[in-house]
Parts: C-alpha cells; structure tokens; sequence
C-alpha cells in the first residue's frame, strides 16, 4: 500500500538574528555515570547582527555532557552585553554529534568544517531593555561550529 506523500500544514520561517563567538576554556570532569562531563568556562566573545552589536561577557558556562553514544549536550548560560549598555541573558541547550575522528582532529587544534557534523542549538532570552523586549518573547535555533579556542553559531529567530 503506498502512502500519499504529507504536506505540512504550518510552515516555520526564520529570520537571521545573529553571528555569536563564544571563546572557551575546559575543565574535564571526566566519565561519570552519566558520560563524559567538561566544563566549558567562557571568557568572552562576539555578538553582531542586524539589530543587536555587542560582546559576551566573561563568566558564563557550557555544562557539556558527551554521552556514550559520542552525542554531545549543551548547557549553557551566558551575558550578552550591548554596544548600547544593554544587558541580555541567553540561555541555550543542543546537541553536538560526531565521530571520533572528527573528536580527535577538533581536540588537535584542527579547523573542522562546521558541515561535517550535527551542532545545532535552542536558545532564550531575557532582557530588561525595552529595545530588546521583543528577544523576552523569541525563541531561536542556532547552528554551530566548534575550533579549539572556541564556539560560533549563526542563530536564527523562530517567526
């Protein structure tokens, strides 16, 4: 029996929101009961798109889980800072998946092409910014790209 193909009914649309760097230091915590744990502490970074220019502020973490099965877990909070004075908190979580290889060639400082595996990202906001408020009601998605010094992502805003 063949089956019709299906047709959405609701479409999703996104528009770009932002380039976001995110510069890291590790601390492995190690294999745990729950996989292997890292501690990404972030030191700073990059936020520029159409309508928000600013730095990541120092002080935020990505809690990283990487799972038996080699899928990678994202925790992380950090303080976007605005070239106004702004301050926005972005919470994310996602998912990193690769293989071994790919593990290995990233943790050797090697430039890893971020279409070579699975990193994409969810993200909410908070801002007490009027200019901003309209991030206190959006929800993004993110694709990223790990180097050895660092996270970049190119995040959307879900329409």
């Amino acid at each position: 029996m063949e089956t019709a193909p299906i047709t959405p009914v609701r479409a999703l649309s996104t528009e770009f929101l932002m380039e976001m760097r995110c510069e890291l230091t590790m601390q492995i915590i190690g294999d745990t009961p729950n996989g292997h744990r890292r501690i990404y502490h972030i030191t700073g970074g990059t936020v520029k798109g159409p309508r928000i220019v600013g730095e990541v502020l120092a002080g935020g973490s990505d809690s990283f889980l990487v799972r038996p099965d080699g899928t990678g877990l994202l925790d992380v909070r950090v303080t976007v800072k605005t070239d106004d004075d702004s301050l926005i908190y972005v919470a994310y979580r996602g998912v990193l998946h690769h293989t071994p290889t790919l593990e290995g060639r990233l943790m050797a400082g090697e430039t890893v092409r971020w279409d070579e595996y699975y990193f994409r990202t969810v993200s909410f906001f908070e801002t007490a910014t009027e200019k901003y408020d309209y991030l206190n009601h959006t929800m993004a998605i993110g694709v990223g790209e790990a180097d050895f010094a660092g996270v970049s992502y190119s995040v959307y805003r879900v329409l």
